[in-house]
């Protein structure tokens, strides 16, 4: 489904010539203005080709002298950075100072051909083999005479950061080591997969639904592994305590190795804990036990670390800064073709901003998200985003009073492998507001969802998602919930397929949560995803024109107001009683009024039951196809669905969904899906060519 058409080209192009000195020192504001940075530049030169400045920072200092003499040049300024690493020992910031306009942008950019990398982290290159005594006898057999140490103190590192996140919490990795641009791996126990919970035996009962556990972190484990962690003065878990969606990462306080009993340090897990779930344990020094793992004595500030290959021939880094670059109130600037990498934080901040942009950069090794944009009409464009402590990208713009659009985007960009620390409710992309799109863009292979969405009048089109939801069920690869006001979204022209959740146990394809409303989930392909398309209980969503192909079921819709999950309904009924809103929403009065006329009799209908669903005109080939409860039934209207007919696809043992032309639905009014449109394009923004899909297997 991933194809090569062209979307349009979103960088302007800027004229280059060689800049003149003013009399006063400071550049000639001539068209096309351009600068330039290089590793072997002085900031004392002229910022030429030939002489260029030495940081980031004093190219955009000139651009500030031009800007308050002659003004920007007609066509802009372009700033180029030779190729090399540049260990920024600051975060880059940009601020209304710094604002190009729309005749004259200003462009941060690798030159062409070269490799530019912004790194906020620090070469680590003193490294030692491990021969205390006292370590050699801590460390796993298999690591004596392979782990190496480095004391972080040389480089002048002492803060580390603070450990912690999870569900509902703040936090993330702190200090991270990298290998040959690869992350590695904090000792844990096991390689891979968990250790169950055999028994909870905190003080105090907690009940989640039908589900019953203890609030206090005091438990019994399985196995004898954990009696190694004993004497550890900084060994951690991170467990899926109560829920497989509400994970959290905790300090253990001590082990009973005769009683296998484990006691964790507070605050305790939001839900408690239960039999039966899973947990596995890190930053463990005598864990290190295979290559690419590594522990860090934080009292020390020594850096323990099985290198993968020999560490004299490979590139040690640990990340320093929070962040690489801000943009606070600046306007129309462009960071085009660079690698960002080696951060705590999100690497670009974007905020308060209009009309800015990152393009064809590869943003990797980040401890948090790579891009987060506030404002309007600002966006992401043909990146590559890999290896992030928390989610891709986020963009949120758009006032929900007025239903005024922020046009914020993120475009053709390939995001996987995210969600390495926090990992759930961390998003490949996450949209919140008012009128912004995720359009071409191809994500896979994450713990948790691939798509987040909140607000009003939102575009997911064209997306290929796969191999999402690995560690989590009761989770969707495209996600909402828990709101009557937030409406208008348009799910159209996806390709989902192989989805199958945390130990092939089911999770859902688009989740719409907890009575959310108003969707349209519309021309999508869905192909091997359990419960491909989910109404959980909310008024006026469609599903409609859709293809679902061994899906289990195709469909699903529930009356969950009426029943389990009452308390959402008759909350937001009694605001609408009590203070005339909804949400805070006045939505009887315009523009809610005039944009949702059905939002305005939500009290004429049953407000508790999932009234006005649409299921209309859908293929269903193979597996199941719906699952309807009884109650909800009366609220749905099914309507010329095509259901275990043969369909007549082109190619469907090379998974070719598109239908022929003499295909039966046609005669149903079922309208063409433009397949050829679905995924990634081949085009000028893109920041690499081709992209192989690996899908994971069942």
């Amino acid at each position: 489904m991933t194809t090569h058409h062209f979307l349009r080209l979103v960088l302007a192009m800027i004229l280059a010539s060689t800049p003149a000195l003013s009399p006063d020192g400071a550049q000639e504001a001539v068209p096309g203005t351009e600068f330039h940075v290089a590793l072997s530049g002085n900031d004392a030169s002229a910022g030429t080709a030939s002489k260029p400045f030495a940081t980031l920072e004093r190219a955009r200092d000139e651009i500030r002298l031009l800007k308050k003499g002659k003004g920007l040049p007609a066509g802009g300024i372009t700033v180029t950075l030779h190729g090399g690493v540049y260990e920024l020992l600051q975060t880059f910031e940009l601020t209304t100072e710094d604002a190009g306009t729309e005749s004259a942008p200003i462009v941060y950019r690798a030159r062409q051909g070269d490799h530019v990398r912004l790194s906020g982290g620090k070469h680590v290159t003193a490294w030692k083999l491990v021969t205390d005594p006292a370590v050699l006898e801590r460390l796993d057999p298999a690591a004596r005479g392979q782990a190496m140490q480095a004391d972080l103190s040389e480089l002048g590192v002492k803060d580390f950061g603070e450990m912690g996140g999870g569900f509902g919490l703040k936090g993330g990795p702190g200090l991270e080591l990298f290998f040959n641009d690869e992350p590695m791996t904090l000792s844990r126990y096991p390689n891979d997969g968990f250790i169950k919970i055999t028994g909870v035996e905190g003080p105090t009962e907690i009940a989640w639904g039908n589900a019953k556990g203890r609030v206090e972190g005091i438990f019994t484990y399985d196995g004898d592994r954990p009696e190694r962690w004993k004497d550890e003065s900084d060994a951690w878990v991170l467990g899926y305590w109560f829920h497989d969606w509400a994970e959290q990462r905790q300090r253990i306080e001590s082990i009973d190795v005769a009683a296998k009993r484990m006691t964790l340090m507070k605050p305790d897990h939001h839900y408690g804990y239960r039999q039966g779930r899973w947990f596995y344990g890190f930053n463990i020094l005598c864990e290190i036990d295979r290559p690419g793992e590594w522990c860090l004595d934080r009292t020390a500030g020594v850096i323990y670390f099985w290198p993968p290959s020999p560490i004299a021939q490979g590139r040690a880094t640990v990340s320093v800064l929070d962040s690489l670059v801000t943009m606070t109130g600046a306007s129309h600037v462009t960071l085009h073709g660079l690698t960002l990498e080696e951060v705590r934080g999100t690497a670009v901040k974007i905020e308060r901003a209009t009309h800015n942009k990152v393009v064809g950069c590869t943003l990797r090794n980040i401890g948090s998200l790579a891009v987060s944009v506030s404002g309007t009409n600002s966006g992401v464009v043909g990146c590559d985003i890999s290896a992030t402590g928390d989610g891709g990208i986020r963009i949120s713009g758009g006032d929900r009073q007025t239903l005024a659009a922020a046009g914020l985007y993120a475009e053709n960009n390939y995001i996987h492998h995210w969600s390495r620390w926090n990992r759930m409710n961390r998003h490949g992309i996450a949209i919140d507001g008012v009128g912004n799109r995720a359009a071409h863009n191809l994500l896979h292979d994450s713990p948790h969802s691939a798509i987040n969405f909140s607000g009003n009048d939102h575009a997911i089109e064209f997306n290929e998602i796969h191999s999402v939801c690995n560690e989590s069920n009761d989770a969707g690869a495209i996600y909402a919930g828990r709101n009557w006001t937030m409406r208008g979204t348009v799910i159209r022209h996806n390709y989902l397929h192989h989805i199958y959740g945390f130990e092939n146990r089911g999770c859902i394809g688009i989740y719409l949560d907890d009575m959310y409303s108003g969707t349209s989930i519309f021309g999508n392909v869905f192909y091997d995803v359990p419960r491909a398309a989910y109404i959980g209980g909310g008024h006026d969503n469609s599903i409609e024109n859709n293809i679902f192909v061994d899906c289990k079921p195709a469909v699903h819709v529930d009356s969950r107001g009426l029943g389990w999950a009452f308390k959402y309904p008759a909350d937001w009924v009694k605001e609408i009683k009590e203070k005339g809103t909804l949400s805070g929403i006045r939505f009887d009065q315009p523009p809610y009024s005039e944009r949702y006329p059905k939002l305005v009799k939500i009290l004429e209908q049953e407000p508790a039951g999932p009234t006005g669903s649409l299921i209309a005109r859908n293929i269903q080939q193979g597996g199941q196809w719906d699952e309807v409860d009884k109650k909800a039934a009366p609220f749905v209207t099914f309507q010329d669905n095509l259901l275990d007919t043969d369909p007549h696809f082109v190619d469907a043992t090379n998974d070719n969904f598109q239908l022929r032309d003499d295909s039966p639905a046609y005669k149903l009014g079922f309208q063409r899906i433009p397949m050829e449109k679905i995924g990634l394009v081949n085009d000028p923004t893109r920041a690499s060519w081709p992209v192989v899909l690996n899908v994971r297997p069942k």
